[in-house]
């Protein structure tokens, strides 16, 4: 499995709209960075939110999420209570394909304020919005801020075609395009 470059992601984002949209240079005055880097892509987060709350009371569970967890909240800047998180996605719309696998890491401007970003793989043949869990650790409130620089993607392209993609197995999340709580499959 090999890390791809600079010059793969331009070409399979321009040619196969694997990224869209797009940014080819990497911008990064006055904002947290975004766009094409040497070994990888820095996504960004719209300015739709889920907030967690313990407003109502409820349990978090996986298999019967109850959206009163979540306040919805649309801006520029959003504010992360301290110790909780929320869920926002990408601007960008992803279609990875057969023979790759991309990991998303948080990029190092929130991790060094104590904001933690997590998301799952980006499967073989997945294609959608990303829906970005943004954890705050810290005891204070904490600011994300919209169209901005949130975590960087690596793509990993296999040796050999797998027998099974995401799309393959009808995944749960495929073709996602706004913020999506947790899901089982019946």
């Amino acid at each position: 499995m090999g890390l791809k470059s600079d010059g793969w992601i331009r070409e399979m984002a321009l040619k196969e709209g694997m990224i869209s949209p797009f940014c080819e240079d990497q911008v990064g005055v006055g904002v947290v960075s975004y766009g094409l880097s040497s070994y990888g892509y820095d996504i960004r987060v719209t300015n739709e939110f889920k907030i967690f709350t313990n407003l109502n009371s409820t349990v978090v569970d996986p298999k019967h999420f109850d959206d009163m967890n979540v306040v919805d909240f649309v801006g520029d800047v959003c504010i992360v209570p301290p110790n909780s998180f929320a869920l926002a996605r990408t601007v960008e719309y992803f279609k990875i394909p057969r023979d790759v696998l991309a990991i998303c890491l948080g990029k190092s401007t929130y991790a060094r304020c104590g904001i933690i970003v997590n998301v799952t793989p980006f499967e073989p043949e997945f294609e959608g919005h990303i829906t970005i869990e943004i954890s705050n650790t810290t005891p204070l409130p904490a600011k994300i801020y919209a169209n901005e620089g949130i975590a960087q993607v690596l793509f990993l392209q296999g040796d050999e075609m797998c027998e099974t993609s995401y799309k393959d197995k009808s995944g749960k999340y495929q073709g996602q395009e706004g913020i999506t709580l947790p899901r089982i499959l019946n």
